[in-house]
């Protein structure tokens, strides 16, 4: 039995291979969206559907095997890591998204401090920025030619 078949039938779900596919999709392109997830499914499997393939998302999402992320502005994409409590960093310029573990030791900004009687178990950061790529791509080449005329 597949690593994928075990997490689906520990949380009761049938073994498909739509269910499957997606998981694989998913595991080897984390942070990506539906559009991606159809047409990497429908490169190995052509007869999915989009439909089935937005159902296996949902349902996936709501037994906990898949978790949507949705940063402010941008389009939801989908991730197959969800046994811990992780954030994200969000390049503004090209929209990559990178996981960033939760910081260890003292920190306040994830204590609320007003929790208006609610019992907070989780919080969800999510850090903005440019990626090494775009800031590559933002940073000026000086050419040899300048370099050395004055």
């Amino acid at each position: 039995m597949s690593d994928f078949e075990a997490q689906l039938r520990a949380v009761s779900l049938r073994v498909t291979r739509p269910r499957l596919a997606v998981l694989a999709a998913l595991r080897e392109h984390p942070h990506i969206g539906t559009d991606a997830v159809i047409a990497l499914v429908r490169a190995d499997h052509p007869t999915v559907s989009h439909q089935a393939v937005y159902d296996v998302l949902r349902v996936l999402t709501d037994a906990g095997l898949v978790r949507r992320i949705q940063p402010a502005g941008a389009t939801a994409r989908y991730e197959s890591r969800v046994a811990d409590n992780h954030h994200h960093v969000v390049c503004r310029s090209c929209g990559a998204i990178a996981d960033v573990d939760c910081a260890v030791g003292h920190t306040p900004c994830l204590t609320a401090s007003g929790d208006h009687g609610f019992v907070v178990d989780e919080a969800e950061v999510v850090y903005w920025g440019t990626c090494p790529d775009c800031a590559t791509e933002r940073t000026p080449q000086r050419s040899a030619s300048s370099e050395g005329s004055t």
